[in-house]
């Protein structure tokens, strides 16, 4: 009964998606009479995504508290949480150039599908030092309610948290606003998630209909990609890191104790779930108790192996389908920032409410009706996902303790030394 109650999201998304497609095969282009219905969908999601995203960000930096040991613990967090991510990241890049999942596909009519939103990209060339400006920064407040701005727009979110966090007593009133805020926007996100599966039945049926069957067979080729890397993943990477938090002893103590935390997460498809759990076995695996209740609850937020990679997956995706090129070095590079950024604010809920796909589609500038072609692949890659999201924070755990307590070691022997 949980099983059906916990999957039945998903399980209602991929449904309503196999129908529409079914519908679309069936009337052709004539599916796309639909379209407005799903348009409905993505203009609704796209209206909250700048809220959600500075409210979200600005509410989890401005409740940090800056202690002595506390400080050690997140700077060595940060480490650990970039340090995983970049690793996914590079591993999915490599995955995907090697087996790309759109090959096959006809460019040409997704291309022209596109061409029908209307949405037009900027093609004026800028000076290389004034786009890194342009990246991060915009020149008009106003230009910060547009999520074509989504960069310059968390930029401003992390400043804004410092600023309530430093601003002491001050600003607490604010930083409890920031909170209240945040979980505001993500229940209109649970909200809107009731209408998703008739605006993706919708869409979905739309693009079939003008697409034709042969996109079906790039989900296959994605879905049997992510498997595999997250398999090497799971037990090759893994394994290194809680080598790297302390030898063959903690790689035993690791996968002595990662069998719950493993299932809980692959049962109720959420990372907040499977919080407690992890607390759990962290501690089990030898993480003081302090280190393992801020890396837990800290990293089902902020820090997702399994969203980074599956980032990696729908961006390379939407590039091969639009013949981008993803091969040059500054390819490379935004492609990886870009999915871990989607790892540090997808929703720790089941797929995620789909932030991690508007917030790609807003960065590389690829018209919103290209929504539900990604989103699909959130739903199909939603356990696994999940899996290396929470786990993934156990061995990060191990490994932000062992460079915690070196630097705590160091520090007494140098106090003993004077």
């Amino acid at each position: 009964m949980n099983f059906l109650k916990i999957y039945k999201s998903p399980a209602v998304l991929l449904v309503c998606v196999a129908l529409g497609g079914i519908l679309g095969i069936v009337m052709g282009p004539g599916a796309k009479i639909l379209e407005p219905f799903g348009n409905l969908f993505l203009n609704l999601m796209f209206m909250i995504l700048v809220p959600l995203v500075f409210f979200s960000i600005s509410a989890s930096i401005s409740s940090m508290k800056s202690k002595s040991r506390l400080g050690k613990i997140i700077v060595s967090v940060l480490i650990v949480f970039v340090f995983t991510s970049i690793i996914i990241g590079v591993l999915g890049y490599a995955g995907a150039l090697i087996f790309n999942p759109t090959q096959g596909i006809d460019t040409t009519l997704i291309q022209g599908l596109a061409a029908q939103s209307g949405e037009t990209q900027n093609t004026e060339y800028v000076a290389p030092l004034q786009q890194v400006v342009n990246t991060f920064t915009v020149t008009d407040f106003s230009l910060l309610l547009s999520k074509k701005n989504m960069l310059q727009v968390i930029v401003f979110a992390i400043i804004f948290g410092f600023a309530a966090s430093s601003a002491g007593e001050k600003g607490r009133p604010v930083a409890k606003f920031l909170e209240s805020a945040s979980a505001v926007m993500m229940k209109i996100v649970d909200i809107i998630m009731y209408y998703a599966p008739i605006g993706l039945f919708c869409f979905f049926a739309s693009i079939i209909g003008q697409l034709g069957s042969q996109i079906l067979s790039g989900y296959i080729r994605v879905f049997v990609l992510y498997i595999c890397i997250a398999a090497v993943y799971f037990f090759g990477f893994y394994t290194f890191y809680a080598f790297l938090a302390g030898g063959m002893t903690k790689v035993k103590l690791f996968w002595a104790n990662a069998l719950k935390p493993s299932v809980t997460a692959l049962a109720t498809c959420s990372s907040a779930a499977c919080i407690p759990v992890n607390i759990e076995a962290t501690q089990k695996m030898g993480v003081p108790k302090d280190i393992a209740e801020l890396v837990c609850p800290l990293g089902a937020n902020i820090h997702k192996d399994g969203s980074v990679l599956g980032g990696m997956m729908k961006v390379t995706f939407l590039l091969g389908l639009f013949g981008r090129d993803m091969k040059s070095f500054g390819a490379a590079v935004s492609m990886i920032m870009v999915s871990f950024l989607v790892g540090a604010v997808m929703a720790a809920i089941p797929s995620g409410g789909f932030i991690a796909e508007m917030l790609i589609l807003s960065i590389f500038g690829f018209p919103s009706n290209m929504l539900p072609i990604i989103a699909v692949i959130s739903t199909i890659i939603d356990a696994p996902a999940t899996l290396l999201n929470s786990t993934g924070n156990t061995v990060s755990a191990m490994m932000v303790t062992r460079l915690v307590e070196r630097g705590t070691v160091a520090e007494a022997e140098a106090e003993g030394a004077v």
